[in-house]
């Protein structure tokens, strides 16, 4: 795992070296409806604030969210929706400060009992942040150098956002609605008079039934999300407005258990429509609708378990074209194009000794085209570039495989896995050699390179290695823990790597528990990357030092008083998969403190 890192305010998640449209963010396993894939300026629509856990799928689940899954999913997960019937008031209350940002957040949730069988839950938080602090550096712009500062340049933010949820539930099962709200404004640091106005509303039904039949149990989500972001400029005037509608629906049935057969069916409908007004607006207006069938069966007997995936879609994208009004035509006619992706995936694992298993896998994966994959044409801040799309573009396909063996004892752990991806059409953004040019409202001439979407075979491949162990010394229980991957990839008929790939790392973490108290710290390493695409510059190695301490005792719940420093040694750090036109005007964080205090009742 990896984070594209485009300044402290928006990242999404590298999976194994894949990010954009190939990584799958969901909401409690729904669409969550954003522009953040379309450019790594738009910041993920959610907020960790209230998040009460995360999931990272990958093989035959990961088929069940979506065709386009070809890194894996990330799903977060809450409670707006109680999914059983509460019996008493209660929650957690948290406060936040410090940090390489001047952080300052509260957040609050609160759920009880509102009638027999019926629940009900309120969350809300705001967070503040100011320009981020690093080690002092020289920022790079535009290939010149400017003044060193320890500061990112416009990288303020103001968060806030909260959801009411109802449901009624009883041992079977549950039915409910909920209404969330997210409000995100913050600075684009590579246009430093330029904020972010984010908005998304989002209301959501979920249910699901314990039948008793052959069909065990059935789930729904119906959900209708309203996004918008618009790009103010210095002066107050609206640059461009970014905004999208989505509906999604999804319905899964589980079989009970045949045998040692047991699995889910389901379908899934999703419809985006996505419109961008402004001078920055590099793709035309378009609607992306998809139907798609999938499936997974688990088998288990003994040592042994097998795992199968299916997913079988319909994805229609359209382009809207330029409008008639528009006196210089960039997007051409309205034009529609279809396909028909279908993913298969077979895991397994095989305990062949009590404390050593093997596991592996293979899958063959067809994703569609995104939206700007197909129909972009214009300069994109962003990435400094002037993207065009090829409305001709295939499905993008890939055959994958995974090997691993692990040996566990109780809390300790060793895990080494290895992994393989073959693109036969890999839908990459390369530099086609072009220059745009063209004269800004200023009157001054400005040029950007042109990179063009366009398939291409390519490979991805890396290790993975993971230890635990577990010591008692006195009246303290020690915990180590040792992280190690390495990715590498490269366009196959070029040999030139791929883009935005991290180096090779290392973490190393030790933790101390007694009582109330617990104490631990860290250290990470990153290698230098010089193995670039055209275009983009080696990044150095780093090591950043962390720390952490927290304490948790109250007789009539929890309290949670926590401390956490990082980066102590204020290394200068540089994000290898960050997009370089941020990269070099944001380095990681500088050394900081953050205090905070959470109360669970």
């Amino acid at each position: 795992m990896a984070s594209s890192g485009f300044g402290p305010n928006s990242q999404r998640p590298v999976i194994r070296g894949l990010d954009g449209d190939r990584v799958r963010l969901l909401d409690n396993a729904g669409a969550t409806i954003d522009a953040s894939n379309l450019s790594y300026d738009h910041a993920v629509a959610m907020d960790p604030l209230v998040i009460e856990r995360v999931e990272v799928l990958r093989g035959p689940a990961s088929l069940l969210y979506g065709g386009n899954a070809t890194g894996g999913v990330v799903n977060t997960i809450d409670n707006r929706i109680p999914k059983q019937a509460l019996t008493d008031l209660g929650g957690r209350l948290e406060l936040r400060g410090g940090g390489a940002a001047s952080e300052r957040s509260a957040s609050a949730v609160v759920e009880g009992r509102l009638a027999p069988g019926w629940s009900w839950h309120v969350d809300a938080f705001d967070r503040k942040t100011s320009d981020q602090k690093a080690p002092r550096f020289t920022p790079v712009e535009d290939g010149e150098a400017l003044e060193p500062t320890d500061r990112v340049r416009n990288s303020a933010a103001k968060a806030r956002g909260g959801a009411l949820g109802l449901s009624w539930a009883d041992d079977k099962g549950y039915v409910g609605l909920s209404f969330d709200r997210y409000d995100n404004r913050y600075g684009v640091t590579v246009e430093p008079d330029v904020t972010i106005d984010m908005n998304r509303r989002r209301t959501t039904l979920a249910g699901e039934r314990s039948l008793g039949g052959f069909v065990d149990k059935l789930s729904f989500q119906l959900s209708d999300t309203r996004y918008q972001h618009q790009e103010i400029e210095g002066s107050g005037e609206v640059g461009t407005t970014f905004s999208s509608r989505g509906q999604a629906l999804r319905v899964e049935a589980r079989h009970a258990p045949q045998g040692a057969w047991q699995g889910v069916v389901g379908l899934q409908a999703e419809s985006m429509r996505f419109e961008a007004l402004g001078e920055e607006a590099f793709v035309p207006g378009t609607r992306t609708r998809s139907l798609a069938l999938f499936g997974m069966e688990e088998w288990r007997s003994g040592p042994l378990s097998l795992t199968l995936g299916g997913r079988a879609e319909r994805v229609t994208v359209r382009s809207d074209g330029d409008a008639a009004e528009v006196e210089e035509p960039r997007f051409g006619e309205a034009q529609s194009r279809s396909f028909s992706p279908g993913s298969l995936s077979v895991a397994g694992a095989w305990r062949f000794m009590p404390q050593w298993s093997l596991t592996g896998s293979l899958g063959a994966t067809q994703r569609a085209p995104a939206y700007y994959e197909l129909y972009a044409d214009g300069v994109h801040v962003a990435t400094a570039a002037y993207e065009r799309g090829d409305p001709s573009l295939g499905l993008e396909r890939s055959t994958h495989a995974d090997l691993g063996v692990s040996w566990q004892s109780g809390a300790n752990l060793f895990k080494a896995n290895v992994f393989a991806m073959r693109f036969g059409r890999f839908i990459a953004l390369d530099a086609t050699g072009e220059t745009f040019s063209e004269v800004g409202e200023d009157g001054e001439l400005f040029s950007v390179p042109v990179y063009a979407f366009q398939g291409v075979p390519a490979n991805l491949w890396g290790l993975e290695l993971e230890a635990k162990h577990r010591h008692q010394w006195a009246q303290w229980r020690i915990d180590g823990t040792a992280t190690w991957d390495w990715t590498r990839g490269e366009n196959s008929r070029t040999g030139e790597p791929l883009p935005r790939l991290a180096p090779m790392r290392m973490n190393l973490g030790l933790a101390a528990h007694q009582g109330a108290w617990s104490l631990g710290a860290g250290v990470k390493h990153a290698w230098a990357q010089r193995r670039v695409s055209q275009g983009d510059a080696a990044t150095p190695s780093y090591t950043l030092v962390n720390v952490w301490a927290y304490t948790l005792p109250w007789a009539a719940g929890e309290w949670q008083a926590f401390l956490k420093g990082d980066n102590l040694s204020n290394a200068l750090a540089y994000n290898a998969t960050a997009v370089r036109t941020v990269r070099e005007l944001s380095p990681q964080a500088g050394r900081a403190w953050t205090l905070g205090l959470q109360a669970r009742f």
